[in-house]
């Protein structure tokens, strides 16, 4: 309640199974948890260490939340499974929070991924990106590190894979950091989860040969219109996460 979630989930090739993630879900009656992360390689191997991680994720956040400590659990099992051997994944992993004074208190810590990208409106774009994320699996003491922000009403989070970003445009060049946050600064739209994941879409398809990695893409937003719910103040609201490719549709 008071979250509208919107994703996307598109492949490079049919052939190849790729090694993207995504999940959100709930942690207790009021928190809620939600990850996005990529395992290097493709093929059977790379999708059997996605759903390792993504179990594993699940279940460290049960024990404890927090999402450093969550990294690092998810750090020490790709280290001691084997069956791994010498791969390694990112992963942006958060938990969320109703803030007294509406929208959610966002924690996110990273591992090695790209930044998430808080979009408040106005053109104003900051990237969400912890100091000292190290990638997840490659080596014992990893380091992980974890920072909060408030979401507010009217505001939004978008989290990637890098197959948006390695996205060539015209002249050859990777659209890159630079040039997603400048695309994000330069919305017109509102804030909101579907119209960011729409607007993103459509600037991969403008590019000459879309994306040439698989990409995953979740967005996260709070609707102006508030209403209190369970003390308080929040969009009672109730949003579906959608099949990989399907936008999901917001039921009020």
């Amino acid at each position: 309640p008071g979250l509208e979630l919107a994703c996307h989930y598109a492949t490079a090739s049919p052939q190849d199974v790729g090694g993207d993630f995504y999940d959100v879900f709930p942690l207790d009656g009021k928190r809620w948890a939600f990850f996005l992360g990529d395992v290097c390689g493709k093929g059977p191997e790379a999708a059997a260490l996605t759903s390792l991680t993504r179990y594993t994720l699940r279940a460290a956040a049960l024990i404890d939340p927090d999402p450093d400590v969550v990294l690092t659990s998810l750090n020490t099992a790709l280290l001691l499974d084997a069956a791994v051997g010498s791969r390694f994944c990112t992963a942006v992993f958060g938990t969320l929070e109703p803030h007294e004074q509406g929208g959610f208190t966002v924690t996110v810590a990273t591992g090695g991924h790209p930044p998430a990208y808080h979009l408040r409106g106005q053109g104003t774009v900051e990237a969400v990106q912890p100091k000292g994320g190290m990638l997840i699996g490659a080596i014992a003491g990893a380091h992980f590190a974890s920072h909060s922000i408030h979401l507010a009403p009217g505001e939004g989070l978008l989290l990637y894979t890098d197959g948006l970003t390695e996205a060539r445009l015209a002249d050859g060049q990777m659209i890159g950091d630079e040039g997603l946050t400048g695309f994000l600064a330069a919305r017109t739209a509102p804030v909101s989860a579907a119209a960011i994941i729409e607007d993103t879409i459509a600037l991969i398809d403008a590019t000459p040969h879309g994306a040439g990695d698989d990409v995953a893409l979740l967005a996260l937003s709070v609707p102006l219109a508030d209403a209190a719910v369970d003390g308080f103040t929040a969009a009672a609201t109730a949003h579906t996460i959608a099949p990989a490719g399907e936008m999901p549709e917001s039921r009020p």
